[in-house]
């Protein structure tokens, strides 16, 4: 395998946990939003990735990309507060389906994948530095 196609590979990981690392901040953003500009309550978004060709030719490798951002189907919880200006008539308001203990645990994975590619990239640099050394 090419050092280009090692790259580009690590390249397409480390986009696509930081696309996940952005969703999972803006879902933690917002996990209090009861109305958005929508209507109701912040739906949890969630990254779909598919396989990817990486480089020009097909031989160089699948890599992976974000292939669509889908919201969280789940229904909104619901919390008895007959003062909050967006409750209905029984008092109850709905609030995002989102739970931050949920949301921490896919970042820290998010950020360890991202971490473990950025690794794998500065492990391939020098390879091929040492390489070019030794050709010296």
């Amino acid at each position: 395998m090419s050092i280009e196609a090692i790259f580009g590979i690590a390249n397409s990981a480390l986009d696509a946990q930081s696309e996940r690392i952005t969703l999972v901040a803006e879902n933690l953003a917002n996990a209090n939003s009861v109305e958005t500009p929508q209507g109701g309550p912040y739906q949890r978004q969630m990254p779909v990735f598919q396989p990817a060709v990486v480089g020009e030719d097909n031989s160089a490798g699948l890599g992976v990309k974000l292939a669509a951002v889908i919201s969280d189907p789940s229904p909104p919880k619901t919390v008895y507060d007959p003062s909050n200006p967006f409750a209905d008539a029984e008092g109850m308001v709905a609030q995002p389906s989102v739970d931050p203990i949920y949301e921490m645990v896919d970042l820290m994975q998010a950020s360890r994948s991202y971490q473990a590619n950025l690794a794998m990239v500065q492990t391939a640099k020098s390879d091929a530095l040492n390489t070019i050394n030794l050709l010296k």
